[in-house]
């Protein structure tokens, strides 16, 4: 596991509706971890983890649909 996968991983762990899965390009969405709703506090504390601003238009569930999709956004931009 990544240093920031790691660090994703403990960021939602307390907003997860579900157990966070083993599999990184699992869909966050269809297990139940999270819901619309959870996605913008999630990214907020991910914003907050990394240092990094999301802008509004990039707040979609697509773009933050795995725990892989979370990690090669955030770590783009955190260069």
């Amino acid at each position: 596991m990544t240093p920031a996968e790691e660090t994703i991983r403990k960021t939602l762990e307390p907003l997860a509706r579900a157990p966070l899965p083993g599999d990184a390009d699992a869909s966050l969405f269809e297990l139940g971890v999270l819901d619309s709703f959870g996605l913008m506090d999630a990214v907020a504390r991910l914003e907050d983890a990394f240092g990094v601003k999301v802008p509004d238009a990039d707040l979609t569930p697509r773009r933050f649909e795995t725990l892989a999709k979370i990690e090669r956004y955030f770590t783009s931009r955190a260069a």
